[in-house]
């Protein structure tokens, strides 16, 4: 019986807007599990995955093949749901107070009373997964070939999860410090020592202009084929052969934009750009030749995200590149701060 785990919060107005939250559960032998999209609410992939993911998980449940319990929210964020400017959703901040919706949690979490809806909405999320052996959080980037983060304790087993996403990329991190959502789940079981038989990842399924049947019937049955070899579901299941290139955080190169302008790329998605081959340039003025910079790769990799917009602003990310050394930009951390 699907259970309706659902819960309200307020909106900046003061209104009531619900946190669709669905749970299916079986008799208690398998590993609870939690996903989620939409912490980001522009990040729409994610959203139909889960949707046609539940469909699968309802008949397993009817034929008795669930062994765990999943808890699904495809829409975690109501509140940036209701953000719009001139036509385009505002879903990464909260338009008040431009607070980052996935930091801070730890945070609202430890809270006794939450002061604001964007610390109630986190802390009841926080809640509604709190019991999980498993978490998975799925966002989208820019634009980006499907990548995964992992906190080094739950690599290499991790490796599954990624080739059955089919996940070129997994970003290996050790610390955080921003409170993401990701974060403050496994902080308990880190500091417990309690990593053995559970699981946490972000999954960063492509980039947000990315939503199509094809890639989310393909995502779903990728979470389905995990979640059976997990012993989640009792269905015997082929897991994928995908190679999974893995990268230290520190080791990953973010180009920052020089200067504002037209931005222009020379390189596509994954393709392998050697150190100090140009990959993109900025044209500050058009019509002035000399206002173009030219952008070139700080070490051998693969291009792993670019910036979706084509005009671009100074100190914006460009674009995510794989490397085999700690990038000399790499001050600890995560790769986007903001």
């Amino acid at each position: 019986m699907v259970q309706d785990v659902s819960f309200n919060v307020r909106n900046n107005n003061g209104e009531p807007v619900q946190v669709g939250a669905w749970r299916f559960e079986a008799d208690g032998r398998g590993p609870k599990v939690h996903l989620q999209a939409g912490v980001h609410a522009d990040e729409i992939a994610g959203m139909l995955v889960l949707h046609l993911l539940m469909q699968r998980l309802r008949v397993a449940e009817a034929g008795g093949r669930l062994k765990g319990s999943v808890t699904v929210v495809p829409q975690a964020n109501p509140l940036g749901i209701g953000q719009f400017r001139q036509g385009r959703i505002l879903g990464r901040y909260h338009d008040a107070t431009g607070h980052n919706f996935n930091r801070g949690f730890d945070q609202s979490a430890a809270m006794e009373r939450s002061m604001t809806n964007v610390q109630q909405w986190q802390k009841k999320l926080v809640q509604l997964a709190a019991p999980a052996d498993v978490m998975l959080d799925l966002h989208t980037d820019d634009e980006a070939l499907p990548y995964v983060y992992v906190h080094r304790s739950f690599w290499p087993r991790g490796r599954a999860l990624a080739a059955a996403m089919k996940m070129d990329v997994a970003i290996i991190w050790d610390e955080g410090g921003d409170g993401s959502f990701e974060e403050t789940i496994i902080a308990p079981w880190l500091s417990e020592g309690r990593t053995d038989q559970r699981m946490a990842a972000t999954l960063e399924l492509r980039g947000q202009g990315d939503v199509n049947d094809r890639f989310a019937e393909q995502d779903a049955e990728g979470l389905y084929t995990w979640l059976c070899g997990y012993g989640v579901i009792d269905e015997a299941r082929t897991p994928p052969d995908w190679p999974v290139e893995a990268v230290e955080m520190g080791h990953m190169e973010t180009i920052i934009a020089p200067q504002p302008g037209v931005l222009i790329f020379e390189k596509e998605l994954g393709d392998i750009v050697e150190e100090g081959q140009r990959f993109a340039r900025i044209l500050r003025r058009p019509g002035d030749p000399s206002s173009e910079v030219v952008l070139y790769a700080e070490q051998t990799g693969r291009l792993v995200t670019r910036f979706r917009d084509r005009l671009i602003a100074q100190g914006m990310g460009v674009a995510k590149f794989t490397g085999s050394r700690v990038s000399r930009n790499w001050s600890g951390g995560l790769l986007d701060p903001n």
